[in-house]
């Protein structure tokens, strides 16, 4: 193993502690909201205003990536963004916190979450070797699906024996472990901070051309901006579905259950990685996870959701790994964090809309039909699966895409 590669599992480690801390305060608000609101769009309100700052900032984000240190901006983007988490937490222990004040909580620590994004994705890039890019894009996928993995079922514990305030005070605490690893990190590596003087629109711009010039890279972040809005969809609302019949504890039971397909697999491809047909295995993993997404909204038996949750999630590592390395072997170097930036705001528009109407097309959908928003959910879900299979099977004939695998060592 390379010295560069435990640099690697180093920064790795503390985004994994911090993907489980954000879990326990993405699981415990979600419950903390639907008990007091009893609504799906207030559920996805919060995931939005949680969501929104990071896509909108991840463009200068990315510019800032490239310009000044990245383990100082990971450091910055980390450490800050407890802030509103602290906010949301001393409002909860004055007398309880209003809907409002969760959603200010949350845009600010995602407005210092905007930072962190382009800056770890450039810093993989900075170094590893090509050759260690599949392997590194498993284990970042495992560290994703932490907070699906172990989060819930923690959480689920914890709110069983106190409330949301301590869920909160571990995420605080899991803040300064992932700075610490950064600042370690970013010791013994070369800074790539420039000294040139290059404006912000320019380095916007050039960031820009690059994505545009490679039409392969272009249609894949188009085909990437559908897949996240079906996605985003059953990221809102599996929890209302679930919660409409079960309690909290149950839910983070199945949560952990289902997320143990994307360990698996994410560890598999951590070890092994991926060696051809990107473009292939992305295509199949996506409609795999479409026909998923269909089924685990087809009754309410615990066990048959936790099957086709635990399919739908071993689905997704494969695709992120191939859509990662697809993009990340087109991309210069020098280029990488505006690159990302530009990226991750044009790939997850998707998730804005579905967090924006999924739930309130949840609540119309049980209101119209009588049935409640659990039924709702399972309804929106269901056609936001169908969707995601169409739209993945598109990949399979593009040609512009197919060409991005042949690139020269």
């Amino acid at each position: 193993m390379s010295t560069n590669f435990k640099k690697f599992l180093l920064l790795w480690s503390g985004e994994l502690v911090s993907s489980i801390g954000g879990g326990l305060t993405s699981f415990g608000l979600g419950v903390y909201i639907y008990n007091m609101t009893g609504s799906a769009a207030g559920m996805s309100l919060v995931t939005l205003l949680g969501f929104l700052p990071t896509l909108v900032l991840g463009v200068p984000a990315g510019v800032l990536a490239d310009k000044y240190d990245r383990r100082l901006l990971m450091m910055i983007g980390d450490g800050c963004s407890a802030i509103g988490i602290i906010y949301i937490l001393i409002a909860m222990m004055t007398g309880g916190a209003s809907l409002t004040e969760i959603c200010i909580g949350v845009t600010i620590s995602s407005v210092f979450s905007a930072l962190l994004e382009p800056s770890f994705k450039a810093t993989i890039t900075d170094i590893l070797t090509k050759e260690e890019f599949s392997k590194a894009s498993g284990l970042v996928s495992m560290a994703g699906s932490a907070r699906y993995l172990f989060s819930p079922v923690i959480a689920g514990f914890l709110l069983s024996v106190s409330d949301v305030k301590l869920l909160l005070i571990i995420d605080i605490c899991t803040f300064f472990l992932t700075v610490i690893s950064a600042a370690v990190v970013r010791k013994g590596t070369p800074t790539n901070a420039k000294e040139e003087d290059i404006s912000f629109g320019e380095s916007l711009k050039e960031g820009w051309s690059i994505i545009t010039g490679n039409k392969g890279v272009l249609m894949l972040v188009f085909v990437a901006s559908f897949i996240t809005l079906f996605m985003g969809v059953f990221q809102i609302l599996a929890e209302p579905f679930v919660l409409s019949f079960s309690s909290p504890k149950t839910l983070g039971i199945a949560e952990t259950v289902c997320a143990c397909g994307m360990l698996v697999t994410a560890i598999y491809l951590g070890i092994r990685g991926v060696k051809k047909k990107f473009a292939l295995l992305m295509s199949l993993s996506l409609m795999l996870a479409g026909a998923f997404m269909f089924g685990f909204v087809l009754t309410t038996n615990v066990v048959v959701i936790c099957v086709f949750g635990f399919l739908f999630f071993a689905a997704l590592p494969i695709a992120n790994n191939c859509l990662d390395y697809l993009i990340r072997t087109n991309i210069r170097a020098d280029a990488q964090g505006r690159a990302w930036g530009l990226i991750g705001f044009l790939s997850q528009i998707g998730y804005v809309i579905a967090y924006a109407v999924s739930g309130v097309a949840a609540d119309a959908v049980g209101a119209a039909t009588g049935r409640g928003v659990g039924f709702g959910s399972g309804t929106v879900i269901q056609v936001a699966g169908v969707m995601l299979l169409v739209i993945a099977g598109s990949i399979l004939p593009m040609r512009s895409i197919r060409k991005l695998e042949n690139q020269p060592e």
